[in-house]
């Protein structure tokens, strides 16, 4: 194999033509050799945009391909395992969006396929390679917060048009699948254990259906997650962490900037406007960039992914637990 592993994407996704393609094409060990779409024209075109060699006028060809290593799905979120699958036993590597799927119990098919194929899969959760979640998870773990008690998110945009992937119901659409899941996923990720108790309330869009405001609570046994998410309100999105002693704040935690430095706070409570909080500083990086680069080595050096599939089949665990808790409006115990 080259110093290089060359990526097809599945679709013309615009996560991937704005966000992902151009990140990935500044790592080291990325080469975007391939995009496919249904439509050839729409691949052509973004296939010259990018400066992608080939485009493909259909998925299949693009898996049959022999000179491609690793698929990056973006596919609306009811196409995620199917086309994982279908790429895994084409002998491509897979790199999906989150939600990795539409239930634990579908994410759980990925595993068979996994071990059966050799191939690696993961879950693009590309703000774990961040630097400023990497540093909170170490400012936590050091004990300067003193013993964590509680992680508090929010995460909005606005969107109602009912033609959007993320409003249609059939094809995994609504708040807790797009945004909700950042903030289960960095609570699992900071408190480093499992929630033991869930409960969540819905408002549904009344022409859609799909939710676009969901309020979730997880029980970390004695530390709790709070958070809110919704897709028909102001833009916005912050993270707090709180411990006995301090606490860090994430101004911008999931769509952390590109092109210029990012910060997170370290406040003792001294005062209560914050103006005692640290400032730390994060030099200018791309966090899809990170995520294509670590994702590459591993299958270059024949290691494990670097975040394991598993993680993924328990962060769906608690995603269809909410779910659950907010149809019956009940909490949900030992999922």
């Amino acid at each position: 194999m080259s110093s290089k592993i060359r990526w097809g994407v599945l679709s013309t996704a615009r996560i991937g033509t704005r966000k992902v393609i151009p990140g990935m094409q500044q790592a080291a060990s990325c080469e975007i050799a391939a995009i496919a779409s249904r439509d050839p024209g729409r691949a052509r075109e973004a296939a010259r945009a990018l400066g992608i060699p080939k485009a493909c006028g259909s998925y299949e060809e693009l898996l049959a391909d022999p000179a491609i290593d690793a698929i990056y799905n973006p596919l609306p979120n009811h196409l995620h395992v199917p086309w994982s699958i279908r790429a895994a036993e084409a002998g491509k590597h897979v790199l999906c969006e989150k939600p990795i799927a539409m239930s634990a119990d579908e994410a759980r098919r990925l595993l068979e396929v996994r071990d059966r194929t050799g191939v690696l899969i993961q879950e693009a959760f590309m703000v774990r390679s961040h630097p400023q979640w990497i540093a909170a998870r170490e400012i936590v773990e050091s004990g300067r917060i003193g013993e964590l008690r509680l992680l508090a998110g929010l995460f909005s945009y606005f969107n109602d048009d009912p033609k959007n992937i993320r409003n249609v119901i059939d094809w995994g659409g609504g708040g807790l699948m797009d945004i909700g899941c950042y903030i289960v996923h960095a609570s699992r990720m900071i408190f480093g254990r499992e929630p033991v108790r869930a409960a969540a309330m819905m408002e549904r869009d009344p022409k859609m259906d799909i939710d676009r405001l969901t309020s979730v609570m997880l029980d970390f046994g004695g530390p709790q997650a709070i958070g809110a998410c919704g897709t028909q309100m102001v833009p916005y999105q912050r993270i707090q962490i709180m411990g006995t002693r301090g606490r860090i704040e994430i101004p911008i935690p999931f769509n952390a900037p590109p092109d210029q430095p990012t910060r997170i706070f370290v406040d003792d409570g001294a005062d209560l406007a914050g103006a005692t909080a640290e400032t730390l500083e994060f030099g200018v990086c791309d966090q899809y960039t990170i995520q294509g680069e670590l994702f590459s080595r591993a299958i270059l050096e024949g290691r494990a992914a670097p975040y394991p599939l598993e993680d993924s089949v328990r962060n769906m665990q608690v995603i269809d637990a909410l779910v659950r808790s907010a149809d019956a409006g009940t909490q949900v115990l030992g999922f």
